[in-house]
């Protein structure tokens, strides 16, 4: 059951929907979980509802995503695809059996949601979302409402401490790991190795493509 009742709102414009998403890149990348546990909680954890399979790794993690998505549509289910970057179009981030969401969707999820991620920006304690979290809760409330079967997510930056990393996935799938985002992860394998393993959960399924041996 939802923590807020949704009022009708007059829905913006999608040009005017992405001025507000792309104006929260001012707020940088803040790796962390408390602002968008709390966003989420706002919004109902519809996380929560869903059965996700989560994706980090360096290399190959939107050829894995796209690959468990089509198994899992050639098998009959509806299957959310939640992926970044995207290359030409916003909506390539979010995707339901290869379908796009619709730009009207994306404004109308925006302005619903905007009254909670306002709230959490004047929480002490708390600090404004970001981009990525904003995004990401918009894609946990769009396939919970739309019901999919399964949710194929992929990890943005790193994985302990991604936005993404809210979920209790039915899979956790590592691909090939190798030095990214130096200034953030970590300067050897091993310690990038150690966040992008965050996503693993205690008694959780784990699928690792073959990585590194070191020599030690």
């Amino acid at each position: 059951m939802y923590a807020i009742r949704y009022r009708e709102v007059d829905v913006i414009t999608y040009t005017e929907a992405l001025d507000y998403i792309y104006d929260l890149t001012k707020y940088g990348i803040k790796l962390g979980l408390k602002n968008i546990h709390y966003l989420l909680y706002l919004l109902g954890e519809p996380h929560k509802k869903l059965k996700i399979i989560h994706v980090a790794g360096t290399n190959g993690k939107g050829s894995t995503c796209s690959f468990i998505s089509s198994i899992l549509q050639s098998d009959g289910y509806k299957v959310g695809l939640y992926t970044s970057p995207h290359l030409v179009d916003f909506t390539e981030r979010i995707k339901i059996n290869n379908k796009l969401i619709n730009r009207e969707k994306v404004s109308e999820l925006l302005e619903r949601i905007k009254p909670s991620i306002e709230k959490v920006a004047n929480t002490p304690s708390y600090g404004h979302p970001t981009f990525f979290e904003v995004i990401t809760s918009m894609a946990f409330l769009y396939f919970f409402e739309e019901q999919v079967d399964y949710l194929v997510l992929e990890v943005g930056l790193g994985g302990r401490l991604d936005a993404t990393n809210v979920c209790k996935p039915l899979i956790s799938v590592i691909t090939h790991i190798d030095y990214d985002h130096m200034d953030k992860l970590g300067n050897s394998i091993e310690e990038i190795a150690r966040e992008k393993g965050g996503i693993i959960k205690p008694k959780g399924i784990v699928i690792s493509s073959k990585q590194y041996t070191l020599p030690y």
